[in-house]
């Protein structure tokens, strides 16, 4: 007589394991840090929707007041409203991050892309030059460079940018060699396809999920770099809020209140946070080399 076994009984607690194994709480944080990101650029694009306050409205009877129902993050030495300043200040931020790091990728990618395919003496020059710039960090390069060109969005735009090239022609030139050798591209060559044609048209579109990646990264170190700049004075002189410099005006009251630098910094912490979680993402999608087990 042949004897069935009876199914396993699942108990609730069971069940509850089960779900939590699904459950990956890595995904809770990229939402909640595609969330933030989504609130910064609202904030960049319309603050006066999200702001209570215009950014340069002085309280006299507010001064130095601490985090309140009125005031969410308390008030500066003027008065004026944190969070709405914080609001304001996104805009700057936000600009120099993404313009910044367009102008890095086309500039570093096309130098990575060129030295990578053409090889040989080409390559060693080009590698060579982005040696020499990469043994000054990135922030004095970018520090020296906005100093010489003067305190200006576009300027430390451009200062910024060119901190940021010799990472994505590094990424370029390595994932370009890679293609540069595989099979698709010897079958190209045996056909009489011309080099711009199989550099066009087969090179750089599988080279771009790399730079993707890299760029999404870069946004914050952007970020980061633009902020110092701030801080020490280079920023911007249009009157408009800054990150790097309400950090800067307000780090002489860090003792008395200490809102006015922490909300700022903190800010600027959980952006940069929240872009190398979602470019941690898109590397873990784009190449599964690298995905998580």
């Amino acid at each position: 007589m042949q004897i069935q076994k009876s199914m396993p009984v699942r108990k609730p607690w069971m069940k509850i394991h089960m779900a939590q194994k699904r459950f990956n709480i890595s995904d809770g944080l990229v939402v909640i840090a595609s969330l933030y990101i989504g609130f910064i650029v609202l904030c960049a694009l319309i603050p006066q929707w999200i702001a209570p306050f215009p950014p340069s409205h002085m309280f006299a009877d507010a001064v130095m007041q601490p985090p309140g129902p009125k005031h969410w993050l308390g008030t500066d030495y003027f008065g004026r409203d944190m969070f709405s300043m914080i609001v304001y200040g996104s805009r700057q931020s936000v600009i120099i991050g993404s313009v910044s790091v367009l102008f890095a990728g086309i500039a570093g990618g096309f130098i990575g892309a060129i030295a990578g395919y053409a090889g040989g003496v080409i390559d060693m020059i080009f590698m060579r030059i982005i040696d020499i710039i990469m043994t000054i960090p990135g922030i004095l390069l970018a520090l020296a460079i906005a100093a010489a060109l003067g305190p200006n969005l576009a300027n430390i735009i451009i200062a910024v940018g060119i901190a940021l090239i010799p990472n994505f022609a590094r990424v370029m030139r390595g994932q370009v060699i890679s293609i540069r050798s595989r099979s698709f591209i010897e079958a190209a060559r045996s056909i009489g396809t011309s080099h711009p044609e199989i550099f066009f048209r087969h090179v750089l579109p599988n080279s771009m999920s790399p730079l993707l990646v890299m760029a999404t990264i870069g946004v914050g170190a952007a970020i980061l770099i633009g902020s110092a700049l701030s801080f020490l004075g280079l920023g911007t002189t249009t009157g408009e809020p800054d990150w790097g410099t309400i950090l800067a005006q307000g780090r002489g009251y860090i003792t008395v209140a200490w809102w006015i630098v922490t909300f700022p910094g903190l800010t600027i912490t959980m952006l940069v946070l929240a872009v190398n979680m979602i470019g941690d993402v898109l590397r873990d999608a784009l190449d599964p080399r690298h995905a998580k087990h």
